[in-house]
């Protein structure tokens, strides 16, 4: 029984380093962001980020590798556009980063509501489309606590 109980905790403990480790902010070097010739027009029909989101499983894996992500769990990533493809961001593998979702306070879940802010700003004429791009590229983080005007976002509602 004690053999089973610290088998369940060390991988409890690899499983958190492992989300610990996770970047939470994309290596500039690697992916330093990359758009589309769009308009606001463009982004800003519906359905648009459907017809262009375009990921091969191999450029999944190149990201992943060249973060130095050798496994990890179903769930505990997801590729990320580091400038959304709602705000015209590409797929290119220099707009790529494995973003988690485990991190705390910073996540992909926490990301996904900065990238909806700065999309309906773009969509109502309340920011332009390149500082919105810009400011996300350059520091998803800074711009979350630019944008919503606090500098951390709130904790996780309970399920």
């Amino acid at each position: 029984m004690r053999t089973i109980l610290l088998l369940l905790s060390l991988a409890a403990v690899g499983h958190s380093q492992s989300a610990v480790s996770a970047p939470l902010r994309p290596d500039s070097a690697k992916t330093p962001g990359a758009t589309m010739a769009v308009t606001v027009q463009d982004i800003c029909t519906p359905g648009y980020t459907k017809k262009v989101r375009s990921v091969p499983i191999a450029v999944r894996r190149e990201v992943f590798d060249s973060y130095g992500i050798t496994t990890h769990a179903p769930g505990e990533y997801e590729i990320d556009h580091l400038i959304p493809l709602e705000d015209g961001g590409s797929n290119s593998i220099r707009n790529l980063w494995p973003e988690s979702f485990l991190t705390s306070p910073w996540n992909a879940h926490v990301k996904d509501k900065l990238e909806n802010k700065l999309h309906r700003e773009v969509c109502d004429g309340i920011l332009d489309i390149v500082i919105a791009q810009r400011d996300i590229a350059a520091d998803w983080i800074a711009a979350y606590q630019k944008y919503f005007g606090r500098a951390l976002p709130p904790p996780p509602r309970p399920r």
